[in-house]
């Protein structure tokens, strides 16, 4: 009875656990980033280091005003030309290109389905035989990879939960199902760990 209770317990908190565990994580990695300059600052006023808890909210405010500005820049033709200069930048670093543009690729396809891709959501046999996961098409035709592959897809197959690490494999089309839900839920489906299921689309 006393190892139910402890379970029962357990489960009951463990969200809460995790999210102030991912919260924290979060903040501290804010406050680290303002750190350095702060003190900096700081230094060259004269003036005393920050403690923590003003370093915190001083933050979580740059946070906010810095995602309000960048949304700002994107609605309009300065911000965009700015962004995109931006991307140019950060492309022609080398070991940063790779991973900053697949990263802004596959986030832009989930999101918006760029170029066909990642429209359809479908059901492949991962990692082995026997077992099942969604993936997204990525493209079909894949001729240039394999002799023959031209009756083979390309599925992006995301990790949980963050579902912009992943791998991408080449199937035979026969050996992909589509599913009826749409990319939206089968990217929550991902991040939630497989907790939020997906509603079919014609029972929405």
């Amino acid at each position: 009875m006393i190892r139910k209770y402890l379970l029962t317990g357990l489960l009951t908190l463990l969200p809460l656990v995790v999210t102030i565990w991912l919260l924290k994580a979060i903040l501290f990695a804010l406050i680290n980033i303002f750190r350095g300059p702060l003190g900096w600052l700081a230094t060259s006023m004269g003036l005393p280091l920050a403690p923590t808890w003003m370093l915190a909210i001083i933050s979580a405010v740059a946070t906010l005003v810095l995602l309000f500005a960048v949304g700002l820049l994107v609605g309009n033709f300065l911000g965009r030309q700015l962004l995109a200069w931006l991307d140019e930048l950060m492309l022609l670093i080398p070991g940063v290109k790779g991973i900053y543009g697949a990263t802004k690729q596959v986030i832009g396809a989930i999101q918006s389905g760029q170029g066909g891709s990642f429209k359809e959501v479908v059901l492949v046999e991962w990692p082995h035989p026997g077992a099942f996961t969604l993936g997204f098409l990525a493209r079909r035709d894949c001729s240039w990879a394999v002799k023959g592959g031209e009756s083979m897809v390309a599925v992006y197959v995301p990790t949980a939960p963050n579902p912009t690490s992943g791998y991408v494999v080449m199937l035979e089309e026969s050996k992909v199902r589509p599913v009826d839900i749409g990319p939206e839920q089968a990217f929550t489906w991902a991040v939630s760990g497989g907790v939020v299921a997906p509603t079919p689309k014609g029972a929405e």
